[in-house]
């Protein structure tokens, strides 16, 4: 019986001992497998280098967006909303007479609320109702910008805003600086690895920024109601808009 019991013992030891040598291996396998990957990636980020290209781009603005609106208080609101729509619909009416066309005229803002007062003696006054009404127009011909301007503000647009000039479709301006920055990024790579002595590989990563900026054109507007129909129109300049792009270049060191 004795034998037996020793014999069931020297199994299960032996057992026990096959498991934590498996384990060991296991073990050892992933710690060096982190090792080498430590040592690879390392390797690989020593191996390269990265150098950036700023290219721009400087084309005509070819449509105008601004914010008309028009705000309106009353006693009720029904007063409200029906003095606000008259010259709502006075005001659209006025932009599209100018060649503006409806799919370039857009609701931005409908907002009803009442309006209080404070004052110490009563504290918080109800004062009424509070309607604004806001549209977001496109322009495309600018000898137009001014005289949609003046008769919208003469029609009772008394919120007017945002006027800023820019593209409607930038991505030929993005792909002239685009290859701009690429050729300056490329160039400074050659020249490094010419003043240092390294061989260039091939590009490995890429990557791209882009910005864009108005000049000379007017970003924003405020008119008051109210304003007589043979008061002049306001001058505005479109100017330049600036489209800006860097690229970074990743390359391989031999």
């Amino acid at each position: 019986m004795d034998e037996i019991n020793n014999k069931k013992f020297e199994l299960s030891d032996r057992f026990f001992m096959l498991i934590a040598i498996l384990v060991l291996g296991v073990l050892i396998y992933f710690v060096g497998q982190m090792i080498y990957q430590f040592k690879y990636l390392d390797q690989q980020t020593i191996n390269q280098i990265t150098v950036s290209g700023e290219g721009k781009a400087y084309v005509k603005p070819d449509v105008a967006k601004v914010s008309l609106g028009v705000t309106t208080t009353g006693l009720t609101t029904s007063e409200v909303i029906t003095k606000n729509t008259e010259k709502m619909n006075a005001v659209i009416k006025a932009v599209k007479d100018q060649g503006v066309e409806e799919k370039d005229i857009q609701t931005a803002n409908y907002s009803l609320s009442p309006l209080y007062n404070w004052t110490e003696a009563s504290g918080r006054v109800f004062q009424g109702y509070t309607l604004e009404q806001s549209l977001n127009v496109k322009i495309r011909d600018f000898t137009k910008v001014g005289e949609v301007l003046q008769q919208a503000v003469a029609k009772g647009a008394n919120l007017t805003s945002n006027l800023q000039f820019t593209l409607e479709d930038p991505e030929q301006a993005k792909q002239e600086a685009r290859d701009k920055a690429i050729i300056m990024a490329k160039e400074k790579a050659q020249n490094l690895a010419k003043s240092s002595g390294i061989n260039l590989g091939k590009i490995i990563n890429i990557y791209e920024n882009s910005t864009y900026s108005m000049y000379d054109s007017v970003k924003s507007v405020s008119m008051g109601g109210g304003v007589m129909e043979s008061a002049p129109a306001p001058v505005v300049q479109p100017g330049e808009t600036e489209v800006s792009i860097t690229i970074n270049l990743t390359y391989q060191v031999k």
